[in-house]
């Protein structure tokens, strides 16, 4: 019996859906080895072969396109005329071919296949295309040939992510920047690298890498998927950025998005060769009603070839350290989780999954794997489905982690639906730490998601325009200062419960106000809201950098204690009616009060016998509170007779209204 089976015994009822799942994987990863013989890390060498090369003899250039009847490639060179000295020739397997001389193509040259099938024909931009811009002028896009004098060389050549515990800071190179325009690569190397580092996380997660043709689109809508977006600057520039924040010991992992493609045919794959299946499913399943998309056919082995080639290249060309998995609901379910309700485990194993999705996900996590043993993979899934962060060998799909999705839609729902005294720490402390024993999560209070115009952020959500208005020192009011207290609690909850790692969206940290919204045409295609403004933090006449410090001050606690993310949860104390919440972890306690108006003297808590000290407080006026504690006192424990044999006493403590304070066991 599988582990995954093992592990849950509720899911014994779904072990021949389980188990064939399984088997499934271990037949392609067989095929596609030639039964052993080689390794998924072999097959995944696609980018290698197609695409453009430079060889010490000639440039070649190969593309799969089975349904073309002639090939032609055309670009600055030659006019971007049809000439039979650039037709490509056709090979085995639906694979075309041509090899050029040296001094046929340059650095920077552009180029674009043209295709003609029966019936038609059309410009493409090559499908193994890695490099691709637009014409400023034109706003056409097109291959382009990179070639530098000098590429840049990676100093870091080995490096193993801190994952103990793992925290991130989820971002986008293009609004990383104050100005009101689309930053760049180097920018963003320049001035956001080090104040992620200040602020203590060991992770970014760079968003919108893939090359794709609508700006607003937050790079979903992918084009060329081995293309890093020029927008932010060249290949050179974004491996320059990923080795600066290795030597800054901070791990870089990307948003990859194989759970669909945008639907353009000259950008992109949705009409290649005059085939629209060539790379996706056809019928009622080739498009996304919801995203308005193309959906992978992920039953034919040349589409695993290219969605695996493209994990593989991204880790060796660009040293990236894994991916965030983009959509995994939407791939794993016929339905894409559309209206799905997903109440019990009868709805994940009921014949409405995609079992092609399900073996491309498990074989992608064994190839990244295999590729680099320290990469880090997270499913985005808000389904629920059992074992999606398990290990492979236990019937599991293999990701290292997975979103706990089920957080951020509980703070909304409870910030919208509740009034302060019906927060009830029973719900929180539940919904925080409700996981599958077996697989690690990432939890979060917000992500780019909660921050998309449309939408609001927590900050937001709790202050709204006051913060325009009061966020100045000395002129907060009512709502301010209740929106800083419970915005530093809500992140304190989320972070202090982890179970493998925490995620902030930049600029949330600091509560940056208002929400996002990409140029588009109903905005005047401004800027003004794409991007970070980090005078706001900088600036200590505000209340921003309150947000920003406590968040520096609370990375820091939780990384003072070794694998903080494998020590266990163990509640002390809740009260419905006080609105309290104690727990500990390895030294650390805990400590909340979310009662709006009550504070408490000599509130007892049964813990460890020793002393304690205040390592945090939210009340601390150094992060915008009222400073209603001395910090300093070291807190003793009282004896309690009852409970001698288990060296246990009682921590007396006062605590104040809407606050919360860690404390630390010293002996």
């Amino acid at each position: 019996m599988l582990n995954l089976i093992k592990n849950d015994p509720w899911l014994e009822p779904y072990s021949d859906a389980i188990n064939g799942r399984h088997e499934y994987f271990l037949y392609k990863e067989k095929q596609l080895t030639k039964n052993g013989r080689k390794t998924l890390a072999d097959f995944a060498d696609g980018h290698l072969y197609f695409g453009l090369h430079k060889t010490e003899k000639n440039w070649v250039l190969r593309e799969w396109a089975p349904n073309a009847t002639e090939i032609f490639v055309i670009g600055t060179f030659n006019g971007w005329q049809e000439n039979p000295k650039f037709a490509m020739q056709p090979k085995k397997d639906g694979n075309w071919e041509i090899k050029l001389p040296l001094n046929a193509l340059h650095h920077e040259d552009l180029f674009k296949l043209k295709v003609k099938w029966n019936g038609g024909e059309g410009e493409r931009i090559p499908a193994w295309a890695t490099r691709v811009v637009q014409d400023d002028v034109t706003k056409i896009f097109s291959a382009q040939v990179w070639d530098p004098a000098e590429p840049y060389q990676v100093k870091v050549k080995k490096f193993k992510p801190d994952t103990n515990p793992l925290l991130i800071y989820e971002c986008h190179v293009g609004m990383s920047q104050q100005e009101e325009k689309v930053g760049t690569y180097r920018e963003f190397k320049d001035n956001v690298l080090p104040r992620v580092a200040k602020d203590g996380y060991n992770c970014i997660q760079i968003m919108a890498i893939q090359e794709h043709p609508y700006y607003g689109s937050f790079g979903y809508h992918v084009s060329s998927f081995f293309a890093p977006s020029s927008r932010f600057g060249t290949p050179d520039e974004l491996k320059e950025l990923i080795d600066t924040a290795h030597q800054m010991g901070i791990a870089v992992i990307m948003d990859i998005v194989h759970s669909h493609a945008v639907k353009n045919e000259v950008e992109g794959l949705g009409n290649f060769a005059g085939d629209p299946n060539q790379y996706f499913y056809p019928g009622d399943r080739h498009n996304h009603p919801a995203w308005d998309s193309l959906c992978f056919d992920y039953g034919k082995d040349n589409v695993l070839h290219f969605l695996l080639s493209n994990c593989k290249y991204w880790l060796e060309e660009f040293k990236f350290d894994g991916f965030r998995f983009d959509g995994v609901t939407s791939m794993l379910y016929y339905s894409h989780g559309l209206g799905e309700a997903f109440m019990g485990y009868g709805d994940y194993f009921n014949g409405h999954q995609d079992g092609n999705a399900i073996c491309y996900l498990t074989l992608a996590n064994r190839l990244i794997h295999q590729v680099n043993p320290h990469a880090i993979t997270i499913a985005e899934e808000v389904s629920g489905m059992p074992g999606l962060a398990a290990p492979i060998d236990d019937g599991g799909y293999g990701f290292d982690y997975r979103m706990a999705m089920n957080i951020p839609d509980y703070w909304i729902k409870t910030i919208k639906e509740k009034i302060d005294e019906d927060w009830k720490p029973s719900s929180m402390f539940w919904e925080v730490t409700n996981r599958r024993a077996d697989e690690k999560t990432i939890s979060y209070a917000e992500s780019h998601d909660q921050a998309l115009v449309g939408d609001k952020t927590i900050i937001f959500r709790l202050i709204d325009a006051d913060m325009y208005w009061h966020f100045q020192k000395g002129d907060e009011n009512y709502t301010v200062h209740r929106g800083i207290a419970l915005h530093k609690m809500i992140r304190l909850l989320t972070a202090s419960t982890i179970n493998g790692g925490y995620l902030n969206f930049m600029g949330n940290e600091y509560g940056h106000p208002e929400w996002i919204d990409f140029p588009r045409e109903g905005n005047g295609w401004s800027h003004k809201y794409a991007r970070r403004q980090w005078d706001l933090v900088d600036n200590k006449n505000l209340c921003y950098h309150y947000l920003g410090d406590f968040d520096q001050a609370m990375l820091s606690v939780i990384k003072s204690v070794k694998r903080f993310q494998k020590t266990k949860v163990q509640e002390i104390w809740h009260s419905d009616s006080d609105q309290i919440l104690a727990f500990k972890r390895d030294d650390l306690v805990f400590v909340f009060n979310f009662n709006p108006v009550k504070s408490f003297t000599d509130y007892g808590f049964l813990v460890p016998e020793g002393s304690y000290e205040v390592v945090l407080n939210t009340d601390n006026k150094a992060f915008g509170g009222n400073g209603l504690n001395d910090d300093s006192i070291q807190h003793f424990t009282m004896p309690d007779k009852v409970y001698k044999k288990q060296r246990k006493g009682w921590l007396l403590l006062y605590v104040p209204a809407r606050s919360a304070m860690v404390l630390r066991r010293i002996r």
